[in-house]
């Protein structure tokens, strides 16, 4: 393999993903609104010479290069969260700008520029045939990733494909371009949202020992819940702190693979009330719970563990713990409805995907993550940067789904960082997509399909007992 041919090739398309990732910024693409971007890039793929570009039901826009049986996929969700507080930015989101090393706008880094790396680095392998005999490589522009991660993917297996059973069969491995600053990732903790519901008594305001207030009730819940993310493991908390997953004393079989992800944690993301006016007393308090669970937790651990909190038992009889489902329509109109659970997944180092990734890697670019340097912290990418080339994320991914759930290989190298995720003033980095591009094309001839074995997932954690496909 020719890889200062790959490198030249990835250097003399910058200015094309330039222009291309600038043309999916101009158009605003929060969930469910992603139209005009799945426009954008369909008629991208169009004009580079794809093989196949389809929009399934749920407008996800999937590209195809090769005509072999067995399928390497690479996924970018399309969709960005709002811009927030316009004050906080110092130039139009959607307009954005670029300079010599930087392109400036909401979706830069997540994750628009993931879509534009792959888009190329596909358009790569075509032009120095590096497509093996017999694979195809599928490049999804998902939706509604930043609504409900993996739901796109959920679409995918189960109406795209035959089933789990079908895309695994014919799937070899998933590489999501999500941000990775500059490094290769091989899990990421899973996630929940969990909904804290508590009722009350109104009554007038003027004599509230009349009613039973629910904001009361929940100030005690909120808390305890606060305890349970801040406090130690120690016997002197009443209640245990989340950390105590990465002690092997809690969590005998997975403390190691916890230790590598980091603990869980939780917090609370939003609260609601119901009261027949201001001058009332609160009858309904509700909060929602934004739950990142570390290996060893389940679903129902997480569930339980609020469920027993001391402020929650002792207004048991007026409290429900659940968890949220999902389903919004898409922009097409489809709805795909499923839980708000998000399973935990790694990878192991020696994985025949993971390692292609890093000899592809370690050929073009070295062992180290790279990135562009710069004097003003602001544009800077390499502080962040000085970690292990093989790591994880802390966010989650599409990958509950695809890995955490199907139990598909994944494997992560984007550009941009984490850090810009949902961030104002959003940017990424011109040299990362050059980066990302020239490995994506350099990747499907390195991979070893004869290394793959039935055993590359060192942690997956267990689904619930919804009917969910």
């Amino acid at each position: 393999m020719d890889f200062e041919a790959i490198k030249a090739a990835a250097r003399g398309y910058q200015a094309d993903m330039t222009r291309f990732l600038r043309e999916m910024i101009s158009h605003p693409s929060e969930s469910c609104e992603e139209r005009e971007v799945v426009h954008c890039i369909k008629a991208e793929m169009e004009h580079l010479g794809y093989d196949e570009v389809e929009v399934d039901g749920l407008g996800n826009v999937i590209g195809w290069m090769g005509d072999g049986e067995k399928i390497i996929a690479i996924d970018s969700h399309i969709d960005t969260v709002g811009i927030g507080n316009l004050s906080n930015w110092e130039a139009d989101p959607y307009e954005g700008y670029e300079t010599e090393d930087i392109i400036y706008g909401r979706g830069g880094s997540d994750q628009e520029g993931g879509m534009a790396a792959a888009v190329y680095g596909v358009k790569i392998m075509k032009d120095l045939n590096l497509i093996p005999s017999g694979y195809r490589i599928m490049v999804v522009g998902s939706v509604q990733e930043e609504d409900c991660d993996g739901m796109c993917w959920q679409y995918i297996v189960n109406k795209d494909f035959g089933g789990p059973e079908d895309a695994r069969s014919k799937i070899e491995f998933v590489i999501s371009t999500e941000p990775t600053d500059g490094g290769i990732y091989r899990g990421h903790r899973g996630r929940m949202e969990i909904r804290v519901d508590v009722k009350g008594i109104s009554c007038h305001g003027s004599a509230p020992e009349r009613g039973d207030n629910a904001i009361y009730k929940m100030a005690d819940i909120l808390q305890d819940i606060r305890s349970l993310n801040e406090n130690g493991d120690g016997p002197s908390n009443e209640i245990r702190g989340l950390v105590k997953m990465l002690n092997p004393a809690f969590n005998p079989e997975y403390a190691e693979d916890a230790q590598f992800l980091g603990r869980g944690t939780c917090t609370v993301s939003q609260i609601f009330y119901t009261s027949p006016s201001r001058c009332a007393v609160a009858d309904g308090c509700s909060i929602s719970v934004d739950r990142r669970m570390t290996a060893g937790e389940t679903w129902d651990s997480c569930l339980k563990e609020i469920e027993a909190l001391p402020a929650v038992q002792k207004y048991k009889d007026d409290v429900k713990v659940s968890m949220y489902m999902y389903d919004r329509p898409s922009w097409t109109g489809a709805v795909y409805e499923t839980e708000c659970f998000f399973p935990t997944w790694i990878n192991k180092e020696s994985a025949a995907h993971v390692q292609a990734l890093a000899d592809a890697h370690k050929a073009l670019w070295g062992e180290q993550r790279i990135g562009h340097a710069d004097a003003d912290p602001k544009y800077d990418a390499m502080h962040l940067r000085q970690r292990p080339l093989i790591d994880k994320w802390t966010f989650s991914t599409n990958c509950v789904s695809i890995q955490g759930r199907y139990g598909i290989p994944c494997v992560g190298f984007g550009p941009g960082a984490e850090s810009q995720a949902h961030a104002p003033n959003e940017i990424t980095w011109k040299q990362d997509l050059v980066t990302c591009a020239a490995l994506y094309a350099a990747v499907p001839g390195l991979y070893k399909p004869e290394n793959r074995t039935n055993d590359a997932t060192e942690f997956r954690q267990s689904l619930t007992d919804n009917e969910i496909q």
